[in-house]
């Protein structure tokens, strides 16, 4: 299976298309510079691969790349973003 992170509206994901995905990661502009990640799902043949893992990475780099800050309200990016401080430069409050 191509494992290859693709950028669709508001989303990373990997699969066909954004309508027929293994895994994403969806996010919502708050503000001009504010994007919340809502969303992240991976099927369960993927599970283990750290794909979640990957997924966030790809936001957090594409928050970089824009100026933009995160709000993470998805439970996995909380819990991935408020306990590591490698995402300190990107959260908009540190929770």
């Amino acid at each position: 299976m191509d494992l290859e992170i693709k950028k669709g509206k508001g989303r990373f994901f990997i699969g066909e298309s954004e309508e027929n995905d293994v895994a994403r990661i969806t996010f919502l502009y708050k503000e001009d510079n504010v994007i919340d990640i809502n969303h992240t799902f991976v099927s369960p043949e993927l599970r283990g691969q750290a794909i979640a893992e990957k997924l966030l990475n790809k936001v957090v780099e594409f928050a970089k790349e824009n100026n933009l800050l995160i709000i993470p309200t998805c439970s996995y990016a909380v819990k991935k973003m408020t306990r590591n401080d490698e995402y300190n430069d990107v959260l908009l409050n540190k929770i």
